[in-house]
């Protein structure tokens, strides 16, 4: 027992794939359609707890962003924010070029309500239970661009006024969704992602999903180091330093988080890798910490490169003008996302259902691929980290200023028994 439970998540989604794709072809109907079950009750809970994710999340992440530091946070959030959509542009672009041939028609439009394999969940929460099966609505309580603009106005709202009670409130609720996060949808996901493979398997569209799958994990990966060698490029020009020698220097950060896949379990290597780059320790115990929540451009490109293939293997719309509201709100959602394995899918899930249009099958192979390289997209956000640290640190010349505590502030006990600075929000 002890040693199933030091299997990572990734562990557990591989042996998931697998299983799906060999059991496939000989599960029994009636076992076939239990396990579809599971999954039409997990999507159904899924795009429940959605909406409640996105306000969760967004609206504190606002609050605290607009407060504190002056007007370096603005300027890092800015950078943070530019560097990822630029990744998530740069990702639409590659992807569209070199999958539209290879990826188009991919065969999985019919796949998702056992039509294909001909399994059929016996209860349903998402309106697709077989004949005589039960359908159970679970209806939201708002939709997901309803909770965006709520916590859009909530969190500046936070910014303006002196409300430390809703501002305690915003952050023990986002303490709420990260722990249903962590401890309900994240172990629930192999399970899911068992059955989705279950379904399309028994439909004979596994094999080929992974085939293309695995180009596109390359292309993905490959991007990556492009993010990371334009941002370095740019910093350093920006400091008068080899782009290829920075990259290097932070060397350590980029395989401690290959092995964690943690942005915050990092923060003590990318800080050290950032101070030896030249980064000043005022400047890089700002910026770093700072970007580890709010800098995701692994991430985009990762959900970037996978949203482009599904939309591809399921005949979607691609086009430019559909797609760049995606990128820039999905920017917005990966300042949010939470720090466990998988949390910025979970975050994104929302849009991509809402703007992408995406189903139960879609979202399920969203989230198997994102898991897969779940590590090297942390990799690619704490090492892009650096760079940024090194372009403050050219911008503020190595001094942000003292920021002195407002006497107003004060501390507040939060529900799990931490304790968070609550800011005079002026």
């Amino acid at each position: 027992m002890k040693l199933l439970k030091k299997i990572p998540l990734l562990g557990w989604v591989l042996v998931a794939i697998v299983l799906g794709i060999l059991l496939g072809p000989v599960m029994p109907v009636w076992l076939g359609s239990l396990f579809l079950t599971y999954n039409s009750i997990f999507s159904g809970f899924l795009g429940f707890i959605v909406p409640l994710i996105i306000f969760g999340l967004v609206a504190p992440a606002i609050a605290e962003l607009g407060k504190g530091a002056g007007k370096w946070l603005g300027i890092t959030a800015l950078i943070a924010y530019t560097s990822t959509l630029c990744a998530g542009l740069l990702a639409f672009f590659v992807s569209r070029w070199l999958f539209t041939k290879s990826l188009s028609g991919g065969g999985v439009e019919e796949v998702g309500g056992g039509e294909g394999s001909g399994f059929a969940p016996y209860i349903s929460l998402v309106g697709e239970a077989g004949d005589g099966a039960t359908e159970i609505v679970l209806t939201p309580l708002m939709g997901v661009m309803t909770a965006l603009v709520l916590a859009f106005m909530l969190g500046l709202g936070l910014t303006a006024f002196r409300s430390t009670v809703l501002f305690r409130g915003t952050v023990e609720f986002r303490s709420i969704v990260e722990m249903v996060i962590r401890k309900i949808i994240v172990p629930a996901l192999p399970l899911f992602i068992f059955g989705i493979f279950l379904d399309l398997s028994a439909a004979g569209d596994a094999v080929v999903v992974v085939q293309k799958f695995l180009f596109v994990a390359v292309v993905s990966f490959v991007l990556t180091l492009v993010v990371l060698l334009v941002q370095y490029t740019i910093a350093g020009a920006m400091n008068k330093r080899n782009p290829l020698s920075a990259l290097w220097g932070m060397r350590n950060a980029y395989f401690t988080a290959l092995g964690t896949s943690s942005s915050a379990a990092t923060i003590p290597v990318t800080l050290e890798s950032a101070k030896k780059n030249g980064v000043s320790d005022t400047v890089a115990g700002f910026v770093v910490p700072l970007c580890a929540t709010i800098h995701l451009s692994g991430s985009m490109t990762k959900i970037t490169c996978f949203s482009i293939a599904v939309l591809l293997l399921t005949g979607g719309d691609v086009s430019f003008t559909t797609y760049l509201p995606f990128i820039l709100m999905l920017g917005v959602m990966m300042i949010a996302a939470p720090g466990v394995p998988g949390g910025a899918i979970a975050a994104a899930a929302g849009l991509l259902t809402q703007m992408l249009g995406f189903g139960e099958v879609e979202v399920g192979l969203m989230f198997a691929a994102y898991i897969a390289l779940d590590s090297f997209g942390t990799a690619t956000n704490v090492t892009g980290d650096g760079a940024l640290a090194m372009i403050m640190h050219k911008l503020t010349n190595g001094k942000l200023g003292a920021q002195p505590q407002d006497p107003e502030d004060e501390v507040v006990e939060l529900a799990d028994g931490t304790e968070a600075a609550d800011h005079k929000l002026a």
